[in-house]
């Protein structure tokens, strides 16, 4: 990258940190932090879809259709709402306060689902949604603040910090699951979903503690400057936050195609013009770094698409129509969410190496995004030959392949995920790297609120069965083959955009 091209950037000065094993010291701090917060976030993940048709449903399949469309629009909003908390980081209250001011608010909401009412459920919801908001975006960007704009470490150290995220996701699902399921009084036919969602609460608890005592690594990294520095934010924010929820809560009742429509694509629209009229004040490079950030944003809407159909289609799919007997042991429906968190724990040292080692042959970011999009295409492209062809006399497919399913997405995810936080702290505009990350988060909320309506038409009104996922997974092949193969069409155009951006 040319000197020119890194000036703007350089005048934010980085403190001199202690290095361990090899990185700033603080990284390891957000770490464990986001481990935890994880853990909560995904303790509850492979419960809600499951738990919306028990509770609120009678068990009836006909209810997994509207438990799709709560839980795309739930995901949709808690990556919307990080539009907000970065700007909110950027402009009042900075990052470590809304870290923390996040966290408590997102503890309240994990243990209000606990309630089995709907309302009080939905509630819950909206309340982790807007502490999230406030969370989510602002310890993303507090790892790139830990590097200088030229540091070559920096791609290494986000896909370590993906590696305390899916740590804490690998985790959760096992010992929830088992609590839930094996203990307090829970069976595989009717689980104990309240302790599944009050150990997440815990985790919370302790995700707040752990950066409440860790924050002092950081020094003055993350903290307003000293004039604008007024303890009394911290009130006004709490309030504004508190306020949002029953907004949030009106957003997650209406129709998710109105949702679509009439909130998230105007959000994203004006964040674009946000992010374009700071490009245009900061000279050519800015503006052009900022157009090919928005070009990924939009590939990365058609990726979390399908992808997230984790904790939605797939969760139903491997209830209904996987042969879950391994070896004579019933695998636990809840166990497949940790099978992306092992594969990525697996493989993300060596694709952390990988970057590093390939130097200047080190792929484009839009490359990286290309890859991503294909191996995502690849498992859907399993899922049809297992649905086409590999049906047992019980219309079930061998339990490997949906395992297979989520090794192959966690590759992707690897290409992809993990680049595009580093990516925003890029080619963000200086003054808005907050609001870009919540940008990314709200491009990533897309298109899970897309995952869920998909989700909802894989099922249908009856219930996911063998031929409507075929349908279904036969179209997502397709979508991200050609997202795959456009992308690295116009990978040349979008790297001349980023003026030596690697």
């Amino acid at each position: 990258m040319s000197g020119a091209a890194d000036t703007p950037r350089s005048e934010v000065a980085i403190p001199e940190f202690k290095q361990v094993m090899g990185h700033p010291a603080p990284l390891w701090m957000l770490f464990m932090t986001e481990f935890w917060e994880r853990f909560a976030f995904y303790g509850i993940r492979w419960a809600l879809v499951l738990y919306i048709v028990a509770q609120f449903h009678a068990g009836s399949a006909t209810g997994e259709q509207s438990a799709n469309l709560i839980y795309g629009a739930y995901l949709a909003l808690v990556y919307a709402a990080a539009i907000f908390g970065g700007y909110v980081a950027d402009k009042v209250l900075g990052y470590q306060r809304s870290i923390l001011l996040g966290a408590v608010i997102m503890a309240a909401g994990l243990f209000m689902i606990t309630m089995p009412n709907e309302e009080v459920f939905k509630f819950g919801l909206a309340t982790i949604i807007a502490g999230n908001g406030l969370f989510k975006p602002n310890i993303s960007t507090m790892v790139g603040k830990l590097y200088t704009q030229g540091d070559e470490r920096r791609d290494s150290g986000f896909t370590i910090f993906y590696m305390g995220i899916n740590a804490g996701a690998f985790i959760a699902p096992i010992l929830t699951g088992i609590m839930a399921e094996r203990m307090f009084g829970g069976s595989p036919d009717m689980p104990a979903y309240k302790v599944v969602f009050l150990t997440a609460g815990i985790g919370m608890l302790i995700s707040l503690v752990w950066f409440w005592f860790g924050r002092a690594q950081l020094g003055t990294v993350g903290r307003p400057p000293v004039e604008s520095d007024s303890k009394a934010k911290v009130l006004y924010v709490l309030v504004g936050a508190l306020l949002s929820i029953p907004l949030i809560y009106f957003l997650l009742s209406i129709n998710a195609k109105s949702l679509q429509y009439y909130v998230l694509f105007p959000m994203f629209v004006l964040l674009c013009a946000m992010i374009m009229i700071e490009g245009f004040r900061d000279g050519a490079v800015a503006r052009d770094r900022a157009i090919a950030m928005l070009i990924i944003f939009v590939f990365n809407i058609l990726f979390w698409m399908f992808f997230e159909q984790a904790g939605s289609s797939f969760t139903f799919l491997a209830d209904k129509i996987v042969d879950k007997n391994v070896f004579g042991f019933a695998f636990p429906v809840g166990w497949f969410q940790s099978v992306n968190s092992i594969a990525i724990i697996a493989f993300a040292p060596i694709m952390a190496w990988l970057w590093i080692r390939l130097g200047r042959a080190n792929p484009s970011i839009p490359r990286k995004f290309g890859l991503g999009l294909i191996f995502n295409g690849l498992a859907f492209l399993l899922l049809m030959v297992a649905l086409g062809s590999m049906l047992n006399d019980a219309g079930q497919i061998p339990f490997w392949t949906l395992f297979a399913v989520y090794v192959i997405q966690s590759i992707g995810e690897l290409c992809l995920s993990p680049i595009g936080l580093s990516m925003v702290t890029k080619l963000a505009p200086l003054r808005l790297v907050g609001l870009g990350m919540g940008g990314w988060f709200l491009s990533t909320g897309i298109g899970n609120n897309l995952s869920g309506i998909f989700a909802s038409e894989v099922s249908g009104e009856t219930g996911m069965t063998a031929a409507s996922a075929l349908e279904g997974y036969t179209f997502g092949f397709w979508v991200l083959l050609g997202g795959g193969v456009l992308l690295f069409l116009i990978a040349p155009l979008i790297q001349k955009l980023m003026h030596g951006v690697k």
